[in-house]
């Protein structure tokens, strides 16, 4: 089972572990299991042939013992506490399924942002495990821990800013302008006041990543479209500002805001809700938070990134640098993509309608930008494509 503490009750845990109160727990389980099993057989002594289901459960009981053999542990730093429903949940996801997948065991810890981010990682570290892995660090403080234990291994899901990376410590890439461009495609298509919006975490290339790829698909159906743009000062856990600021830009004349900004844009879609407006979600699939007011949401696969760094380094394929990531990879899309029909089903009937048009214009600018005809604009690797969407003083 996946572990899931918070970063200050990580001392007492490993004092815990030191003393071997962990190992009689670890082996407890298995003991409680093998009284069923071994009831199981006389029961069932009167008939020779029903001897044969102990027989077929035993290949599952195999597979369950096989992941207690194996002494691979990871942790997983989080930035801030599980239930954003966004960004964090997501890597969550990818822990859960290497957990499941791999037979590893894994421990994820919660924290309450960056003052909490060191002595998360270092109790981690500490704790032994085979691979510690931390979800939006600060660059620097990655530096310094992969310096100072040279032989851990380290991995981000997500962007790290730097120039190089040491080998024990590798980093995904997750590119979402792209899809980004896709759901600002649909903004587009389906506003009917002519001005959309975004709420976005902060003002850094990263985020701006997905604000300026929204707004050439904006205005490339749109071209008189006003896009509106509010910038949270990197608050990613305050939803009651993330209503305030929807709801601003809602009174301001928009109709549809895309959320990037975390458990804080979790007010944005209760703002869309509230005003009879739509919003599109952001990182995990968001539509059924505020049903018929999410009409989209634009993913951003951590999931992945978080299962492909767990096995990379249990298979002994742990490389450290940057791998890069996204649309073509599938690591990057819309929630469309996974079959999402809530919006289709509880929206109203005049923004239901577009939708087939719409869908229809989503798959044919894709296979534009798949094949490299359509260039999207990546505030993290400006281009000319830029020019019309990013400010002129960067």
């Amino acid at each position: 089972m996946l572990k899931r503490i918070f970063y200050f009750s990580l001392l007492a845990i490993f004092a815990l572990v030191l003393l071997g109160c962990s190992s009689p727990a670890e082996e407890s389980a298995p003991a409680e299991e093998a009284a069923p099993a071994e009831e199981a057989a006389p029961a069932e002594e009167s008939a020779p042939a029903e001897e044969a289901a102990p027989a077929e459960e035993a290949a599952p009981v195999e597979e369950e013992a096989a992941p207690e053999e194996s002494d691979f542990s990871f942790a997983l730093v989080m930035p801030n506490p599980l239930g954003d429903r966004s960004f964090i949940d997501s890597s969550n996801r990818g822990a859960e399924q290497a957990m499941e997948e791999l037979g590893v065991k894994g421990t994820v810890i919660e924290t309450n942002g960056i003052p909490e981010h060191e002595a998360a990682l270092r109790a981690a570290i500490q704790g032994g495990n085979d691979v510690v892995l931390g979800l939006a660090i600060d660059p620097e403080l990655w530096m310094a821990l992969a310096a100072e234990y040279p032989d851990q291994l380290f991995g981000s899901p997500s962007e790290v800013f730097a120039e190089d990376l040491p080998d024990n410590l590798a980093a995904y890439q997750i590119d979402v302008h792209e899809s980004s461009f896709l759901v600002g495609l649909i903004a587009g298509s389906m506003t009917e006041t002519d001005k959309v919006g975004a709420v976005v975490g902060g003002d850094a290339p990263a985020l701006n990543q997905f604000f300026y790829g929204y707004k050439q698909g904006v205005e490339e159906v749109c071209p008189d479209c006003e896009v509106l743009v509010s910038y949270l000062g990197f608050e990613f856990s305050n939803p009651t500002l993330g209503l305030e600021t929807a709801l601003s830009q809602y009174e301001d004349g928009a109709d549809i805001v895309f959320q990037v900004a975390g458990r804080s844009g979790e007010g944005v879609l209760e703002a869309a809700a509230q005003t009879d407006n739509f919003a599109i979600g952001v990182d995990s699939n968001q539509d059924w938070i505020q049903p018929g007011s999410v009409i989209v949401s634009m993913l951003k696969r951590v999931d992945v990134t978080t299962y492909k760094l767990i096995e990379s380094a249990l298979n002994g394929e742990f490389q450290g640098g940057f791998s890069g990531l996204g649309l073509v990879d599938g690591a990057s899309g819309l929630s469309w993509d996974e079959g999402s029909t809530t919006f289709a089903e509880e929206g109203p009937d005049n923004m239901t309608a577009k939708l087939p048009e719409v869908q229809a214009k989503v798959e044919e600018y894709r296979q534009r930008i798949l094949s490299g005809e359509l260039e999207v604009c990546n505030a993290l690797n400006p281009t000319a494509a830029c020019d019309d969407v990013a400010p002129a003083a960067e």
